[in-house]
C-alpha cells in the first residue's frame, strides 16, 4: 500500500522535469482510483476462487512493475501507466491481504488480527508519503531512490508470502472468476445514503491532500521541503488509523455522526488554511479530517454490511468502496480543472463548500434517523 502514495511528494520534480500542469497532476493521480474501481467490480472476489496467495503475488508484481515505470520514466505516459499499475495492485491486495491476515490470525486473536489489518492498509498509506519525502529530501536521486527501495521492499514481501500457507481450501481456476456488479437492496438504502456520503467526503480529502497539497505548500506557504509535505500527508492517513480503531469503542450508530462532524472541523481548518496560509491549520486539517474518515468510513461499511442481506453483501460493500473510490478521483479532477482559471486557493475553497454541502446533508439525515446497529 506505501507504493500506492509513494510519488505524492514527488509531482513537483516531475512537474519540473515533463512540464506539465496542475490539472495532469490530478488527472495522473486519478488514474489510480480508477484502476482500484475496475478491479474491485471484474475480480473483487478473485482471492475466494484461486487463492490468497496467487492474488497477493499477483499484486506485487504489479507493485514492482509499476515502480519500474517511474524509474524508466521519460515521459508523462510512463506516470499514466505507473498509476495504473498501482491502482491494480491496491484493487487486489486490499481485500486478498485482508482476508489472509484474518484467517491466518492464531484461535482468539480476530480482533488483534482487524488491527493489524487496518494498520498495514492505512499505515501503509501514510508512510509511501512520508518515505518518498524523507529520501527526496535528504538522500540523492530523489526522483529514482525512493522506487529502488521500494522494489526492495516488494522482494522482501514475495519472500515473506511464498513462504506462507495457503488459506482457502477449496481453489476453482482464474476462469471461473464472476465480476460483481453493484448491488442495493431496498433496506439498505436508507443507511446506505449517509454512509456512502460521508464516504465520498472522507475519501476526497484523502485525494486532495494526496494529490495537491505538496503544491499549495509550496506555491503558497513557501515549504519545499519533501519530508515535510511528505508528513502533512502521511499524518492524514495515520490519524485515519486511529479513528477506525476508536470506532469499537465509540460504537457504529455514534462513530458516523461523530466521523461527519470531524470531517466538518478539518474541511474549515482546511478552508482556514488556504485563506490564511498557514502550514499549522493545514496539519491540524490533515489529523482532525482523517481521524473523521477513519471513524466515518469504518462505520459506514459496518453499518453497510449489517442492513446487507447475507447473499448481497459483497455486492454491497463493493457499491460502497465504488463510491469512495469515486470520491478519490472525480472531485481531484475537479479541484484541477479549477485551478487554471481561479488558482490553487480558489480551486480548493469551491471544493470545500461542495464537501461541507454534502457533509451537512448526512449529518441532518443521521440527526433525523440513526443507524441501527444490532448487537
Amino acid at each position: 500500500m506505501a507504493g500506492t502514495t509513494l510519488p505524492t511528494p514527488l509531482y513537483g520534480h516531475y512537474q519540473d522535469k515533463f512540464g506539465f500542469s496542475e490539472l495532469t497532476v490530478t488527472v495522473v493521480y486519478a488514474v489510480y482510483a480508477f484502476a482500484v474501481i475496475a478491479v474491485l467490480l471484474l475480480t473483487g472476489n478473485a482471492s475466494d476462487t484461486v487463492g490468497r496467495r496467487p492474488v497477493v503475488l499477483s499484486a506485487l508484481g504489479f507493485a514492482a512493475a509499476s515502480a519500474v515505470c517511474f524509474l524508466g520514466a521519460t515521459a508523462l505516459g510512463w506516470l499514466y501507466v505507473g498509476r495504473l499499475l498501482s491502482g491494480l495492485s491496491a484493487g487486489l491486495i486490499t481485500g486478498a491481504a485482508t482476508a489472509y491476515v484474518m484467517e491466518l490470525a492464531p484461535r482468539g486473536g480476530a480482533a488483534r488480527a482487524t488491527f493489524v489489518a487496518t494498520a498495514a492498509n492505512m499505515g501503509g498509506l501514510g508512510c509511501g508519503p512520508l518515505l518518498a519525502g524523507v529520501l527526496a529530501q535528504y538522500a540523492p536521486w530523489p526522483l529514482y531512490l525512493p522506487f529502488v527501495v521500494h522494489l526492495a521492499l516488494v522482494a522482501c514481501s514475495v519472500a515473506v508470502v511464498l513462504w506462507l500457507p495457503e488459506t482457502v481450501r477449496e481453489r476453482r481456476p482464474a476462469g471461473s472468476v464472476r465480476p460483481q456488479r453493484p448491488s442495493l437492496p431496498p433496506q439498505v438504502r436508507s443507511v446506505f445514503g449517509p454512509a456512502a456520503t460521508a464516504s465520498f467526503v472522507g475519501f476526497a480529502l484523502f485525494g486532495v491532500f494526496t494529490s495537491v497539497s505538496p503544491a499549495f505548500l509550496a506555491e503558497s506557504l513557501d515549504e519545499r521541503n519533501h519530508a515535510v509535505s511528505g508528513l502533512v500527508v502521511a499524518l492524514a492517513f495515520f490519524a485515519s488509523t486511529a479513528g477506525q480503531l476508536a470506532v469499537g469503542r465509540v460504537g457504529v450508530s455514534r462513530s458516523l455522526p461523530l466521523g461527519c462532524a470531524a470531517l466538518l472541523v478539518g474541511l474549515a481548518l482546511l478552508a482556514g488554511a488556504l485563506w490564511w496560509d498557514l502550514l499549522a491549520l493545514v496539519v491540524a486539517s490533515a489529523v482532525v479530517g482523517g481521524s473523521g474518515q477513519g471513524l466515518s468510513f469504518r462505520a459506514a461499511l459496518s453499518a453497510v454490511a449489517e442492513a446487507s442481506p447475507a447473499d448481497q453483501r459483497a455486492a454491497v460493500i463493493s457499491t460502497l468502496f465504488v463510491v469512495a473510490y469515486g470520491g478519490i478521483s472525480l472531485p481531484v479532477v475537479g479541484v484541477g480543472v479549477l485551478t487554471g482559471p481561479i488558482g490553487l486557493e480558489g480551486a480548493g475553497l469551491v471544493f470545500i463548500a461542495c464537501m461541507t454541502v454534502l457533509v451537512l446533508t448526512a449529518a441532518g439525515y443521521l440527526l433525523r434517523r440513526p443507524v441501527p446497529v444490532r448487537a
